[in-house]
């Protein structure tokens, strides 16, 4: 298989600790990484499932705080940079098109959905709100223009866009066992011809009932439902509803997709 950009590949994992949607809840976050980084061993790996961004309180906070336990995990011995892994989640696309709402069609339309989707707090935290993006959209699009521009300003002063930049969209292992996407795929399609289905093809991921393109299983951290951990034969869904009045939880699985264990907070 091709190594894109767009894709991570985790090497010679022992372990791999799955970390699913955070929604800016940091101080779940926080009681998450601490059990974790006690568990973490030789030979772990860490992937970062998307949706850091978004409907909690505390988002710029939260990214900040996943930042720093990146490091920390880095520094620890034999460990590379590809060895932790973080995905482009449905916040962190909407954010980025958020920043070129002046060339859609239909702005308020789109606002308004991004809005439902739970963008508010991500707006705030960067300085800005629903009510400085409705002002700017009903004067226009240069007016919007220096609204995306000011956000994005905030968003780079916060030291948060090169972190944005460096998501990747899905990430499997070298030998093709595991698959790690945000929210789902369309199991008709080959991997490099996802698109959005990685952030909003969650309505697919319920009908996979073979191998993927060769993976044993494929995980995603975003479940519309929250169901918590959920397994198929081909699939785990692990995502406890954290931003949605839910618990944050963690699957530790083996390199054969076996789930270890679970850590919650």
């Amino acid at each position: 298989m091709s190594e894109p950009s767009v894709f991570a590949v985790l090497r010679h994992a022992e372990r791999i600790w799955a970390i699913p949607s955070i929604h800016g809840d940091a101080d779940k976050f926080h009681a998450l990484q601490k059990t974790i980084s006690q568990k973490f061993g030789p030979g772990d790996r860490l992937v970062f499932l998307g949706n850091i961004l978004g409907r909690g309180e505390r988002v710029k906070e939260t990214v900040d705080a996943v930042l720093a336990f990146r490091r920390l995990i880095l520094s620890r011995r034999n460990m590379l940079g590809r060895d932790v892994v973080m995905l482009r989640g449905a916040q962190e696309e909407m954010w980025q098109r958020l920043m070129q709402l002046q060339f859609a069609v239909n702005p308020s339309e789109i606002l308004d959905w991004m809005l439902d989707q739970g963008i508010g707090t991500t707006l705030e935290a960067y300085d800005s709100g629903p009510e400085d993006a409705r002002a700017a959209i009903r004067q226009g699009a240069m007016a919007v223009t220096h609204w995306t521009t000011k956000i994005r300003a905030a968003f780079q002063a916060a030291g948060h866009q090169e972190w944005l930049s460096s998501l990747k969209h899905a990430a499997y292992t070298r030998d093709g066992t595991l698959l790690f996407v945000n929210r789902g795929i369309d199991p008709e399609r080959p991997l490099d011809a996802q698109a959005d289905e990685f952030w909003w093809g969650a309505h697919a991921f319920d009908t996979i009932e073979t191998s993927y393109s060769g993976f044993d299983r494929v995980v995603r951290g975003f479940d519309p439902a929250a169901r918590g951990l959920t397994e198929t034969p081909y699939t785990i869904s692990c995502d406890g509803g954290c931003g949605r009045d839910g618990t944050l939880m963690a699957a530790c699985m083996d390199n054969e997709g076996n789930v270890l264990e679970i850590v919650e907070a």
